[in-house]
């Protein structure tokens, strides 16, 4: 049964593996929420976990409410040159961000206006990384209740817990930091490079239960 889940930004590696073990649907027609990975993601420095967060234009009507595919980044903020120089900085003596960096630097120094658009984009490319092809089935209409798909939209929640069982692998500050599970598939992909879709092919999700 198709997955139905939310584009984010570089997603976490829970959504990832759920990507690589799943024919996914995206959701298009929903809301915009905050405080969820729509906008951010999170990667690990020499301090710990950090969040990248990306900003965006708020709109002016009263509810505050926006379609996730109408929502404009905030390009006033240099938000990709910060964002940039963190992974720079949080990465370049991983084992293989030299072997990556080509392909995602570009996402940082092109102009993208579209939120929706540039979280697809960072997914596309992590999937032509890891020689995966990218979903491309798309939402027509929004539904609360989805009975035709199995329901991972749980998953764009940065305060759900999701919980599964993650195998640790060698993280690039493991000699400050405790492992930190879960983090941006940006983490994976620089630490384990070509093992990384083998590392999400085996990952026990269970998502029949998100």
């Amino acid at each position: 049964m198709t997955l139905l889940l939310h584009p984010g930004y570089f997603p976490n590696i829970a959504n990832f593996g759920a990507i690589v073990q799943n024919d996914v649907c995206w959701e298009v027609m929903d809301n915009f929420q905050k405080q969820t990975y729509r906008n951010r993601c999170y990667i690990c420095t020499d301090l710990g976990k950090h969040m990248l967060n990306i900003p965006i234009k708020h709109v002016g009507n009263k509810k505050g409410k926006q379609r996730y595919a109408e929502v404009k980044i905030d390009n006033d903020y240099p938000w990709q040159r910060q964002h940039w120089r963190t992974l720079e900085t949080a990465y370049r003596t991983s084992p293989f961000f030299e072997f990556y960096e080509d392909d995602i630097a570009p996402l940082y120094h092109n102009t993208f206006h579209s939120l929706m658009d540039f979280n697809l984009k960072t997914i596309e490319t992590v999937c032509e990384c890891l020689q995966i092809k990218m979903p491309q089935e798309r939402t027509e209409v929004f539904e609360v209740d989805v009975t035709d798909k199995i329901d991972g939209r749980i998953l764009i929640n940065s305060k759900a817990n999701f919980q599964f069982q993650q195998p640790e692998y060698v993280q690039v500050f493991e000699d400050r930091n405790d492992f930190i599970p879960n983090l941006s598939i940006l983490d994976l992909l620089f630490n384990e490079g070509t093992n990384a879709l083998n590392y999400l092919k085996n990952l026990n999700l269970n998502l029949t239960n998100a």
